[in-house]
């Protein structure tokens, strides 16, 4: 017969992914989730690669911010949470925002550390990148995660329909080929320098993002039929 008096309960962690496409709030979330588990005496520590901002930070498009840990090529989460657990630190959770940017290895890191120490981890990335194709990160939080959820917020694309892709815009032109991580800037209007688009997929296939000559008479064309 089981004794609960006499067995040692465990608590167990959970892996989450939340992904969406861009502009679809992730970080804005992961801020919030860090709000929301803090404020019920719980400590957690904050990751990011890559942000934006070009600091160890995790920035929000509505001005939301904190400083967080910068997840380099090298970084290993488990050996992070080991020493501070070694160390008398309190980690009852891990925010991880770009997750889309760890390695695969690293996200194997964090499911050892839902199961060997009961801590949950909420990861927050982008599924795919600007040639359709996902991320390692994200695909191998797919593989791994006990629950993956939809961001909350739908972005649109410029023709009003939800967008679903995301879209490298240089000069102007959309491309489909190069290096899978390019830093840029989303929603810019200046055509000498790197953007991102979400699009539906229908203009994603058709390579037109907003202000592109094909944007523009379709735009034209469904102004035209209403």
């Amino acid at each position: 017969m089981f004794d609960a008096a006499s067995s040692e309960q465990t608590l167990l962690g959970e892996l989450v992914f939340f992904g969406g496409p861009m502009d679809s709030g992730k970080s804005t979330l992961a801020l919030q989730m860090a709000y929301t588990q803090s404020a019920h005496d719980r400590k957690g520590r904050l990751f990011t690669s890559q942000d934006r901002s070009g600091q160890p930070h995790i920035t929000s498009r509505i001005g939301l911010e904190r400083a967080a840990i910068e997840v380099d090529a090298d970084f290993n989460f488990w050996t992070y949470v080991q020493a501070e657990r070694v160390r008398g630190g309190r980690v009852d959770f891990l925010i991880c925002d770009e997750a889309q940017f760890y390695t695969t290895e690293q996200i194997n890191q964090l499911a050892q550390v839902v199961d060997d120490f009961g801590i949950d981890v909420f990861c927050f990335g982008i599924m795919c990148d600007f040639r359709t194709q996902m991320f390692p990160g994200s695909k191998r939080l797919v593989e791994l995660a006990d629950r993956i959820e939809s961001l909350p917020v739908r972005p649109l694309c410029w023709c009003g329909r939800i967008g679903t892709h995301n879209a490298r815009v240089i000069n102007g032109l959309m491309v489909t080929e190069g290096d899978q991580v390019l830093v840029g800037d989303t929603g810019s209007d200046t055509l000498d320098e790197v953007h991102y688009e979400v699009l539906c997929r229908v203009h994603h296939r058709a390579k037109q993002p907003k202000g592109s000559s094909g944007a523009t008479l379709s735009a034209q064309t469904l102004f035209e039929s209403e």
